[in-house]
């Protein structure tokens, strides 16, 4: 089984934020059957123990986990390292899918064993796992317009533009393809189609 970590903040008011745009691509990944075709719209479950809702399907004809943390960003790692004892998987099993501010929009990075880079959502993942070995598929969410990027923590919290929207929704479209393709190819073969 694989565990598919989408990063983000809980709550109405944080839905469609920058820095939720990991829980917007494992929303786009929970459309998706076994045969990696898109199909309707899946209910997730909550666990109190873990503090997440999850998602256990096939995608790609591979058991998967789809995890959204429910806790705040800072402390996402208690419900990864949870998932990650619960099903009884390695490290080797993760993708994390998360925001990245210093990639443009739209654009998609994908690495395994690099610091978190000032992400907490990332950072506290490695805390808790005592590892950065895992794999992280970055989603660019930087503005056309540095001036509105100058107080970061404003910056993450603000919603898409509406001139954005588009962009959005072809960038989750294709991380959740790129994750995809993670699951049916090495991590070499993809870092150098997305890379």
């Amino acid at each position: 089984m694989k565990l598919i970590v989408g990063l983000g903040n809980p709550g109405k008011q944080y839905e469609k934020t920058r820095h939720n745009i990991g829980f917007m691509v494992l929303d786009k990944l929970a459309r998706f059957d076994s045969k990696a075709r898109q199909t309707g719209k899946e209910t997730w479950s909550t666990s109190k123990k873990s503090k997440a809702q999850y998602l256990k399907k096939g995608i790609a004809e591979q058991n998967i986990e789809l995890l959204k943390p429910q806790t705040f960003m800072n402390e996402s790692g208690s419900a990864v390292a949870y998932a990650i004892k619960n099903n009884n998987l390695s490290i080797a099993d993760i993708i994390v899918v998360h925001d990245d501010k210093d990639l443009p929009l739209g654009k998609i990075k994908i690495q395994a064993g690099s610091s978190a880079a000032g992400h907490n959502g990332v950072q506290s993942i490695i805390n808790h796992l005592k590892t950065n070995n895992f794999v992280r598929v970055r989603v660019g969410i930087a503005s056309d317009n540095p001036i509105k990027m100058n107080d970061t923590g404003k910056f993450v919290l603000h919603k898409f533009g509406f001139l954005e929207k588009k962009r959005v929704n072809e960038v989750t479209n294709q991380t959740a393809e790129a994750v995809i393709s993670l699951l049916n190819s090495s991590i070499e073969t993809v870092m150098n189609k997305y890379n």
